[in-house]
């Protein structure tokens, strides 16, 4: 038998498909379109939100609790129905250790100044932690002046410097000192001073400064 001699393949064309064992062979194009159905579908599925059932949240171990700088644990949000601590992720406020100050012209009331001054006198004008009583401007010159708080402490250390005589009182306030013209009284952390102007002897004024002394004390 004369056998042909082998044509030479043709170096262009497209090699076919290798038979696929037990079947008929998959054609190029089916398998492509077949490939373009599926990945739509399978990308879909990648890409979407992952849901989970309710046993799959039981399974999932708790989210580890957040630290704030130095180790201390992050504040978590109250649940439903627990109660709340209004001072929570504040800070404490400081405590409020001023003492309040009376009223200057409640402490020595206008009868009193008149008594200590020995004549008639205005209406107290209370100025701040001070209140004045004075003299009508046609009569003899007088004057009674009350401070009350640091003014008051303020106006003794003055004293003192000033080198003014001041001796104790026993007995009146915390603590208690008179001057020739003035009386002073702590009571309660609380500082009073009143000073009297008056043209006369300043041994007339020695006891009733001393008892006006006892009865702002006995007020504070």
């Amino acid at each position: 038998m004369l056998r042909h001699p082998r044509t030479p393949a043709r170096t262009d064309s497209p090699p076919r498909p290798a038979p696929h064992r037990g079947g008929a062979a998959i054609r190029p194009v089916a398998l492509l379109s077949l490939l373009a159905l599926l990945t739509p579908a399978a990308c879909g599925q990648l890409a979407g939100p992952i849901s989970f059932g309710q046993d799959d949240a039981d399974d999932r171990p708790a989210p580890a609790a957040s630290s704030q700088p130095g180790g201390a644990p992050a504040p978590t949000a109250a649940q439903p129905g627990e109660a709340t601590d209004p001072t929570d992720g504040q800070s404490p406020q400081p405590a409020d250790d001023a003492v309040a100050l009376p009223d200057p012209c409640a402490l020595v009331r206008k009868p009193e100044a008149e008594k200590l001054a020995g004549l008639g006198l205005d209406d107290g004008k209370p100025v701040g932690d001070t209140c004045t009583y004075t003299a009508p401007v046609d009569g003899p010159t007088a004057q009674v002046e009350v401070f009350v708080g640091d003014g008051a402490k303020k106006y003794l250390d003055i004293e003192r410097t000033l080198g003014h005589e001041t001796r104790a009182l026993p007995g009146v306030g915390d603590e208690a000192y008179a001057t020739a013209d003035s009386f002073f009284v702590n009571a309660s952390g609380r500082w009073v001073a009143v000073r009297l102007v008056r043209l006369n002897d300043p041994e007339e004024n020695r006891r009733p400064l001393e008892s006006l002394a006892r009865t702002v004390a006995a007020r504070l």
